[in-house]
């Protein structure tokens, strides 16, 4: 059977169709996280647990950094004055489980932004769809990259300051595996999102919600929120704020580059068709 014109089609297919895009990313989903889940302890053992590792590369760069300019740090500890445990019966069942799920999300973004994209692309013009596989690469690299900055410097830097906080010598940390997953997990993919903002900035120009202008002109505002978001996903030391917030930074003037290209463009095709 044909599929119908995009101009043919009514609310209901759309949202047929809406579906049909949801299942297989659903699917796609759901046989990565099999996959994950199989390989569990390796994932634990060697990615989600290695940041209590003091040889963990994060640690070990920054102390000898810091050794280097004469600075006693945290960083250059044996080991993390941690110790992870569970409290409930089915708690490393579920970790296992949730962490098999975001795992299956994690590697599947690139699958998932592609069926996304076979949703929307219909309704633009051809020249546009033409660009969809960059779309996709640039997107699914921006996520990859903001996992591992997340992974590499917000997971360490928030559980070296936690892990050596401490109100009193006689209270000992003893973290609940729920809440040490939720760390890396919230770290990670905040992290990926948020390295996003190109992409989300280049549809808001494209639809004519933000302009180069604008973006110029709260700057500085936009400078209060990116220190907001680095004091929400890392621990509350001014060090670990300027560490996240820079390439925040970087990918906001970014955006704003991107966001003159667009502008240039569309200006670029009004006066072709004058």
């Amino acid at each position: 059977m044909a599929k119908k014109n995009v101009n043919e089609m009514s609310f209901l297919d759309h949202l047929e169709d809406l579906r049909w895009h949801l299942i297989r990313i659903c699917l796609a989903v759901v046989i990565v996280a099999t996959l994950a889940f199989i390989f569990s302890r390796f994932i634990f053992e060697d990615i989600i647990f290695a940041p209590l590792d003091m040889s963990f590369p994060t640690y070990e760069f920054l102390c000898r950094g810091a050794t280097y300019i004469g600075v006693d740090t945290t960083f250059c500890n044996e080991e993390v004055p941690m110790m992870i445990q569970n409290r409930t019966m089915a708690g490393q069942f579920s970790a296992d489980i949730w962490t098999a799920i975001l795992g299956g999300f994690v590697i599947s973004f690139p699958y998932v932004i592609y069926q996304l994209w076979k949703f929307i692309s219909p309704g633009l013009h051809e020249n546009e769809r033409k660009h969809s596989r960059g779309f996709i690469i640039i997107s699914s690299l921006l996520f990859f990259l903001g996992v591992l900055f997340g992974y590499y410097i917000v997971t360490p830097l928030s559980i070296n300051f936690l892990a050596n906080y401490n109100v009193a010598d006689l209270v000992d940390n003893q973290i609940d595996i729920s809440s040490y997953i939720a760390l890396v997990r919230s770290s990670a993919l905040a992290s990926g999102l948020i390295f996003e903002l190109p992409i989300i900035i280049y549809f808001f120009t494209r639809i004519g919600l933000v302009t180069p202008e604008i973006l110029k002109k709260y700057r500085k505002y936009a400078l209060v929120v990116v220190l907001i978001l680095s004091a929400i996903i890392t621990p509350p030391d001014i060090v670990s704020q300027i560490i996240v917030a820079i390439p925040i930074l970087v990918l906001y003037q970014v955006s704003i580059y991107i966001s003159k290209i667009v502008v240039r463009n569309q200006k670029r095709k009004e006066a072709q068709n004058v």
